[in-house]
């Protein structure tokens, strides 16, 4: 799938005040519930979203798809590409590439994954992300699976600067008790999950929402199942020419909602990151130029 390419649910979401009544409440089944919600019977979808199956033919329709079947086998395929390993995507992105250096060809797919990804972001959702790590009421919590714990810890390490009540919570299952034994309603947890999902990260992510927790996930467009728990979801497009998917757009919004965090809370922040620098010069933790 070429990165800028939409997926099905960017389709729906890209014409939904277009849709009718009953076909936005199919819409927002199906979004709500991407893409289990569309893996079942037509009579299942119909269902579940309380409409009817005409409806839900009606709404396939204006996808651009001849009939639900045609419908579910791009389902299938998206569902697919979340599961795709390393080597069959190092396969696929070489062959028949173009007569370019690696670093163009990169970099066109990393620009294409902003580009995408941008274009996605739901502004309000954003704020609504960002003025909830900003609420000095509330903690805030963030872990990541195996490649992406790195983007939570990168997080953590700057939003303890910006405000206090942040936690790193470890991959790893065991160290989650006593990380958690804090964690209260109305807390934030921010978790990271892109393909191959990890079965960790929604067990976290089931467990903080059963003690009150407001979950915000960052995952890529083909949308991890744990975003079925969270309250808040960027999808970030993470597809490149190499073996691994590339983290730059995400990278992007985590660096963009501190900025925006920052930006909230600056009276606070700016005390803190002063009181930061006394406790750095009387350390000496960095060289002074001569």
């Amino acid at each position: 799938m070429a990165a800028t390419q939409l997926t099905i649910e960017q389709r729906i979401r890209a014409g939904f005040e277009s849709l009718t009544r009953s076909e936005r409440q199919l819409a927002q089944h199906i979004t709500r519930n991407y893409p289990v919600a569309a893996l079942g019977s037509i009579t299942a979808l119909a269902k579940g979203a309380e409409v009817s199956t005409p409806t839900v033919v009606r709404l396939v329709q204006k996808l651009g798809f001849k009939g639900y079947t045609d419908f579910q086998v791009s389902i299938r395929a998206e569902v697919e590409e979340r599961l795709i390993s390393p080597l069959i995507k190092h396969d696929r992105w070489a062959e028949g590439v173009p007569d370019t250096h690696i670093l163009n060809r990169f970099a066109d797919a990393v620009v294409g994954n902003l580009q995408a990804t941008l274009s996605q972001i739901d502004h309000a959702d954003f704020d609504a992300v960002a003025g909830l790590l900003a609420d000095k009421n509330r903690k805030v919590f963030a872990m990541g699976g195996r490649i992406t714990h790195a983007m939570a810890d990168y997080f953590v390490t700057h939003m303890k600067v910006i405000r206090q009540g942040v936690t790193l919570i470890s991959d790893m299952s065991n160290a989650w008790p006593p990380a958690l034994i804090d964690m209260e309603a109305g807390d934030v947890l921010l978790a990271f999950d892109i393909r191959r999902y990890e079965n960790n990260v929604l067990q976290l992510v089931e467990i903080a929402m059963d003690q009150g927790a407001e979950v915000v996930l960052i995952t890529d467009q083909w949308v991890s199942p744990a975003a079925a728990r969270a309250r808040y979801r960027l999808s970030a497009h993470i597809e490149a020419p190499s073996a691994w998917d590339s983290t730059v757009a995400i990278q992007v919004l985590v660096e963009t909602l501190l900025a925006a965090v920052q930006t909230l809370t600056w009276d606070d922040t700016q005390a803190r990151m002063n009181r930061l620098e006394e406790l750095y010069d009387r350390s000496r933790f960095f060289r002074r130029s001569r």
